[in-house]
């Protein structure tokens, strides 16, 4: 059935039909995800009949598939690798070890609970090459030597250059605890393993299996049970492995990293050089191999200052370079499990150095491969299994910065200019059309993408456009940049159009001035007036929103509006005029936002185009407000309530819930100038609500300040005193201003008064305005200029 196929090549063929990954098939099956790579990588050995017939159980195969997998098993044959004997020592002392102090408490608990006969006998030291496995392992076995009456030892098996034969090393093991020669001639293979496991169950001792490949090289080392502890090291997780604890390194943190420094250098030398000594740390990714060769860099060149190595160090071209003292090279450890990659992996690791932001999901390789996310997905997990990439617990992943820059050394070695330059365009035009899609979501022309696009990722709904938009934030911006830097203009221009009314659910994200920025200048560039107006308008309510730079914010809408006038586009004449009185109402100028808005409303109903008459109505009841017309204002917002109510209303969907939302808000704050709280209360209980379902995390956290104002109002302090909890609790979502009248507010209830509502952002009006107080209503409430 399966023809001369092997055995891995056929189960990854089974496993791809049936469209399941790696993690599901184990979970499926009970084989490890570990087991099931190396399988179908042509790693492992055969499996046993068990194992195939759980493989064929997890892949739902019927009998004449199942039947025919056991024998594609049986007919391969195993291969043995060229052996290497090891040595057995006892463990060395570490004199300057530092940090790592909740890996070592966890290792002292877990002899302890060895000897007490609760815990698991084998603990697995994992990590990326120079993390420090070796040394905390060493390092916990001389602190723990004296819990263990029968021997300490440790063996290295040689991992990653030359791998020490299993049976050499169990042969090594029972020699030095003092089992004759002639007693091991006596066992075979089988029996030594049996042997050892006995010796290590009746007495107490402690083993340190250093520098493991994979799981076959030391599985029939390992005991069973007894009072024996085995600490093994190795680059791969060796998930393969039951029974066992697992304790996974990184990077130092930047303290500990500092301190070790710190004792390689001196505490003299290193405390008159803080910063540079802390700059050094950084530099070296905080990895202990890099910072002891840093460190005896520095030692052997006595005479050089710490900021010359920053120096050095501060060139990513040269820093692995400059990473070397005498034989020890940080490159060299990376090389050697770069080696063991398979073509696939060792092709991703490379172009895995393009990726712009800090982590990374599956989807990028894809990208950057050129293949699908299956396809990816099996790959990434060989690069995550030899140590050269770090999964997170968000099911991300991440390169370490050095070995980011090793593997940007061998892309630019290993493949051709014009194969990395089409790999960056693709990851580029992935991440850009993919934001495209996204952001649209929230576009009423949109929506959800159409049937005929296919996707890396999964945009089914809006609430995964936002969570990929803002997930992704780092690596589509740099993706916008490089298309601005390149002139790709339309790129850019339509980027940025399609995250119009995405901007308003993630304000405080902090780049769409530069977003929208880069769009008008991409726009001025292709010389179209319409998208000039477009892009000047969005930046002008970034200016008001994100960075408060209100008077830039005015010229920009001026020069939106003159470029909408010259393309003759009303929509965006109205967002011009509606953008600038929002800056002005910022500014505290009400007879400005009252002149813009009413302008704006002209302009929409002469021309019976109403998509931001809702905007402009709501902002000139605000400007009625200022200028102390409360019930006018009232008028307003009612009519935007109706309007949107009507039959046929143009405005629907994502844009309707904020427009609505925001009015509703505003009506709250007409009645609580009337002093009629119960109602302003209700409003902005109800407008609260709404931002909560839509998303405008900040815009909740503003109703939740007024709605406590007005429960205080109202004398219900209980209920006040929550909202204004709830206002902290959003913390940095929440706009400054809201957390520092919250504060106020629940400093003055817990002394036991009862203040009066006061808005600590009061508007500084100008015009001629008498006995008016400021409002914080903010802005236009959305960009809102398609």
């Amino acid at each position: 059935m399966f023809g001369e196929q092997s055995f891995g090549v056929v189960l990854r063929g089974l496993r791809r039909r049936v469209r399941l990954t790696m993690e599901e098939l184990s979970e499926a099956s009970g084989v490890s995800v570990r087991a099931i790579g190396d399988m179908e990588r042509g790693r492992s050995r055969v499996p046993q009949r068990r194992t195939v017939v759980a493989l064929a159980e997890g892949l739902r195969l019927g009998d004449a598939e199942r039947e025919a997998l056991l024998a594609v098993a049986g007919t391969a044959r195993p291969t043995r690798a060229v052996a290497v004997a090891g040595t057995v020592v006892p463990p060395r002392t570490v004199g300057d070890f530092t940090g790592r102090e909740r890996e070592l408490t966890l290792l002292r608990a877990a002899a302890e609970g060895v000897a007490a006969g609760g815990a698991a006998p084998v603990w697995v030291v994992s990590g990326p090459p120079g993390c420090g496995k070796t040394t905390l392992a060493l390092k916990a076995a001389a602190d723990l030597a004296g819990e263990f009456p029968d021997g300490s030892f440790v063996v290295d098996l040689h991992g990653v250059d030359g791998p020490v034969d299993t049976g050499d090393a169990l042969v090594k093991l029972l020699r030095a605890l003092r089992v004759s020669d002639r007693r091991l001639a006596q066992e075979d293979a089988s029996g030594r393993a049996g042997l050892l496991r006995a010796l290590l169950a009746e007495r107490r001792c402690l083993v340190v299996l250093d520098n493991a490949r994979d799981e076959g090289q030391v599985r029939t080392l390992l005991p069973e049970g007894g009072r024996s502890l085995v600490l093994v090291t190795s680059r791969r997780p060796l998930t393969g492995l039951e029974d066992v604890s697992r304790l996974v390194l990184c990077a130092m943190a930047q303290d500990e990293a500092v301190d070790l420094l710190r004792r390689i250098l001196g505490e003299e030398r290193a405390d008159a050089e803080a910063e540079a000594v802390a700059r050094v740390a950084e530099l070296c990714g905080r990895l202990p191999l890099a910072l002891r060769v840093a460190g005896n860099w520095l030692t052997v060149r006595s005479g050089w200052s710490v900021g010359h190595l920053v120096r050095r160090l501060a060139d990513e071209e040269r820093r692995l370079g400059a990473l070397t003292a005498g034989d020890v090279r940080v490159e060299a450890a990376f090389e050697l499990s770069y080696r063991q990659l398979t073509t696939q992996a060792a092709r991703m690791l490379r172009l895995l150095s393009l990726v712009p932001g800090p982590d990374m999901t599956a989807a990028y390789g894809a990208a950057l491969t050129a293949t699908g996310v299956f396809d990816a997905e099996d790959v990434v997990k060989e690069l995550v299994e030899a140590g050269l990439l770090q999964a997170t617990f968000t099911g991300r992943y991440q390169l370490h910065d050095l070995i980011r820059l090793f593997a940007r050394s061998r892309l630019f070695e290993e493949e051709e200019p014009a194969e990395r330059e089409a790999a960056d365009e693709r990851l580029r035009a992935w991440l850009l059309e993919t934001a495209r899609v996204a952001g649209r979501w929230y576009q009423p022309k949109y929506g959800a993408p159409p049937p005929s696009w296919k996707g890396l990722v999964p945009l089914e709904t809006a609430d995964q456009a936002r969570a990929w938009l803002e997930s992704e934030a780092p690596s589509w911006l740099a993706a916008l940049r490089g298309a601005a830097q390149r002139g790709q203009h339309t790129q850019v221009v339509e980027t940025a159009h399609a995250m119009e009314w995405f901007c308003d659910l993630s304000v405080h994200w902090g780049h769409w001035p530069e977003v929208f920025g880069l769009a008008a200048e991409a726009a001025a560039a292709l010389g179209d007036p319409y998208l000039r107006a477009f892009h000047l308008n969005c930046l002008s309510w970034a200016l008001v929103n994100c960075e408060k730079r209100h008077q830039e914010a005015v010229v920009r809408a001026d020069e939106g509006l003159e470029q909408a006038r010259r393309a003759g586009d009303i929509h965006q004449q109205v967002s011009a005029l509606v953008l600038g009185a929002s800056a002005y109402w910022e500014l505290g100028d009400a007879r400005q936002v009252a002149k813009r808005t009413r302008a704006a409303i002209d302009l929409s109903e002469d021309a019976a185009y109403y998509e931001v008459w809702p905007q402009a109505m709501r902002l000139f009841g605000s400007s009625l407000r200022m200028l102390g017309r409360a019930d006018d204002a009232l008028t307003q917002y009612q009519r935007v309530i109706a309007f949107l109510d009507s039959p046929g209303c143009p405005v629907s969907g994502h844009v309707a819930d904020i427009f609505r939302t925001h009015t509703i808000q505003g009506l709250g704050h007409a009645y609580a100038d009337l002093g009629r709280w119960r109602e302003a209360a209700d409003h902005f209980r109800d407008a609260q609500v709404r931002s909560s379902r839509i998303g405008i995390v900040h815009r909740e956290a503003e109703q939740l300040r007024h709605l406590g104002e007005a429960l205080v109002e109202l004398g219900e302090t209980e209920e006040a005193r929550y909202c204004l909890q709830q206002v902290l609790a959003l913390g940095d979502a929440a706009d400054d201003r809201d957390l520092k009248t919250a504060r106020q507010l629940l400093d003055t209830l817990a002394e036991g008064a009862a203040p009066a509502a006061e808005d600590s952002a009061t508007v500084p009006v100008q015009g001629d305005v008498h006995g008016v107080e400021g409002l914080d209503e903010r802005g236009a409430g959305g960009v809102g200029v398609a």
